[in-house]
């Protein structure tokens, strides 16, 4: 029992739950992009596929039990890595090296994961007041979507959309996600050892893929909205 306690205090155990939630929440964002994608459609289409998909994430039990799982994820993976594998390693090396250059040893945003993963947060609690507590905790009007309609989150977004300092906050976010995942994807697998130099350039060309693409394209939908508008 001492020993499976002093395991789950371990850095090291923090790291491989840390690698797990992060690559849990990578595989989210591909099924909520693919959710948000429908925001890109004509409205007449996206009002009731956007309401529609909502509902089924918020109704559908498999799915309900899973976003708890995401819940715990986020805080977990935000607070383990923010405030104590940060302050871990700050302890391990109390006093720096009289002559170092980490610039020449690692890239810029796996030097700077703390800040990012702060600034990631930060987001994620502004949007989810703005759209997840909209939705569970007030009553919204209905709309389209469904056979007598549905709570109207389309509206919601299409609102916090049209908002200038609210879709430049999104786009700035999401490159700083971007940064976070460029090294953040290949760092899980590192962690989890599954880093085999077989497959180490396809783990790494699909990490760089997804940390531009995913990003780019949740960027693209507010600029969009707002644009057409």
């Amino acid at each position: 029992m001492a020993a499976r306690s002093a395991l789950l205090k371990s850095s090291l155990a923090k790291k491989y739950w840390m690698a797990i939630t992060g690559l849990f929440l990578i595989l989210f964002l591909i099924v909520h992009l693919a959710g948000n994608l429908t925001l890109l459609r004509a409205p007449e289409v996206a009002g009731p596929m956007f309401n529609e998909y909502t509902a089924f994430m918020s109704s559908f039990p498999p799915i309900k039990i899973v976003s708890y799982l995401l819940y715990f994820s986020i805080l977990f993976h935000a607070v383990d890595g923010i405030m104590i594998l940060s302050r871990e390693n700050k302890n391990a090396r109390p006093v720096n090296y009289a002559y170092s250059k980490p610039e020449r040893n690692s890239i810029w945003a796996s030097r700077n994961m703390g800040v990012l993963g702060t600034a990631i947060f930060v987001f994620l609690v502004l949007h989810m007041a703005n759209f997840w507590f909209k939705y569970k905790f007030t009553e919204l009007p209905m709309g389209p979507g469904g056979e007598e309609g549905l709570p109207d989150m389309y509206g919601v977004v299409i609102a916090a959309f049209s908002e200038g300092w609210y879709t430049a906050i999104y786009v700035i976010s999401m490159i700083v996600l971007g940064f976070h995942l460029w090294h953040g994807f290949e760092s899980s697998f590192q962690t989890l050892g599954l880093n085999h130099p077989k497959y180490n350039p396809i783990i790494k060309f699909v990490g760089r893929f997804y940390s531009i693409v995913v990003p780019a394209l949740f960027a693209i939908i507010p600029i969009y909205v707002y644009l057409n508008l």
